[in-house]
């Protein structure tokens, strides 16, 4: 009888049936109370466990999704049921000789695990990849966070540095497909069919464009690898918005100082294989193609950092004049004369680099200008999460020539 009755505890019961398992137990005097809310609480999880198991895992959203439904509806079911059959405001008195029993440190210590695992799943499916779902993801968790609030657990102080990571892990990963992409773009790039803009009367830039966006560089449109580099970059800063702690500043901004670096070792590596075959047009357009890195995407990058985390956000957030934050190191503005540095050896002094003669560029009516190349703008926009941020207009580039 005592196993059917533990039996019952572990299916879909409701509470009045719960109310008559436990004064049967009671009544049969085989546990004290300490062990009787012990074994309601395992039987409880054992049933619970059974519910997360059956959902489904191959998507990590889904997963996720299905996971803080079930905890947070299920969950506050199986407190209703404890709180409602088990009074621990009440202290119990212990059997003679024993001490006394805190019995509410039962019920928090399983509540505090539950919220646990919860982080832990939470955390797994986050690493690996929920798409453009994550402010999605951080409103459910925070709400589900400020519920758990009613039963002293409020655990969405813990959820901040796991988004945190997530959003970071991200943008990694979009920076260094970025560079992969600019590697692949270099295997295959000629500079002698390259430039399709490059002294042709198309503007260098809209001058209808909105406030509080940055248009950019039409120039790189003459240089696909640099263009489709920076479309790249511009998609994963698009991802970023969806959840941008500011906290996270210094890292995004040393993952992409990280990234340029690696594209300038791709350029040296190219200098170096195609230097001897260069015709003197060739050496002309590869400076073009450098200062085009160097003077237009990287201050543009630069330019985008300020638009995701703004300087006096930053400096009201660390308490200091926005004057001084300059002393607080790279916080979220690239080292461009480090990055320049690593081209100096490839580079010629700057008043002995001449223009291209316009006769030899393409004229207007090419072909592939009337594609109508674009790349993405960032725009303004305020997040309603962990911080506010900027947005980013997420217009793809198509920089492959017909």
């Amino acid at each position: 009888m005592l196993t059917q009755l533990i039996q019952q505890l572990r299916t879909s019961i409701q509470l009045p049936a719960c109310f008559h398992v436990i004064s049967y137990l009671r009544c049969m005097d085989v546990f004290t109370e300490a062990e009787l809310r012990v074994t309601f609480l395992q039987a409880r999880d054992t049933w619970l466990h059974s519910i997360l198991a059956a959902v489904p895992e191959d998507d990590p959203y889904v997963h996720v999704t299905k996971t803080i439904e079930a905890c947070r509806v299920h969950l506050f079911d199986i407190i209703t049921q404890y709180r409602a059959i088990f009074a621990d405001e009440e202290p119990v008195v212990p059997p003679p000789g024993q001490e006394a029993l805190n019995e509410s440190a039962i019920f928090h210590g399983w509540v505090l695990q539950k919220v646990s695992q919860f982080l832990l799943v939470l955390e797994r499916d986050l690493e690996h990849g929920v798409g453009g779902c994550l402010d999605s993801l951080l409103g459910q968790c925070m709400y589900f966070g400020l519920s758990f609030s009613r039963v002293g657990k409020d655990f969405r102080g813990q959820l901040v540095p796991i988004f945190q990571r997530a959003a970071l892990l991200t943008f990694q990963k979009a920076t260094q497909q970025a560079v992969s992409g600019f590697q692949e773009e270099m295997n295959s790039y000629t500079l002698i069919s390259a430039p399709v803009l490059l002294g042709s009367t198309i503007p260098a830039a809209v001058s209808s464009a909105q406030p509080g966006t940055l248009q950019p560089p039409m120039v790189l449109l003459d240089f696909p690898p640099l263009a489709c580099f920076l479309n790249n970059i511009l998609s994963a800063f698009n991802d970023l918005l969806l959840c941008c702690p500011v906290a996270l500043a210094p890292n995004v901004t040393a993952t992409l100082e990280e990234a340029l670096r690696q594209v300038t070792k791709v350029i040296l590596a190219f200098h170096q294989a195609e230097v001897m075959a260069f015709s003197h047009r060739e050496q002309e357009l590869f400076v073009q193609f450098c200062l085009a890195f160097l003077e237009e995407l990287v201050p543009y990058l630069n330019r985008c950092l300020q638009l995701l985390f703004p300087t006096a956000q930053v400096a009201q957030i660390l308490g200091v004049p926005p004057t001084q934050l300059h002393k607080y190191g790279s916080l979220c503005c690239i080292d461009e004369s480090a990055v320049q540095e690593l081209l100096a050896s490839v580079l010629p002094e700057k008043d002995t680099v001449s223009p291209l003669p316009e006769e030899k560029a393409l004229a207007p009516e090419s072909p592939a200008v009337l594609l109508d190349l674009q790349l993405p703008a960032l725009e303004q926009e305020a997040e309603p999460s962990i911080t506010a941020a900027e947005a980013v207009d997420d217009r793809p580039v198509s920089g492959e020539e017909s």
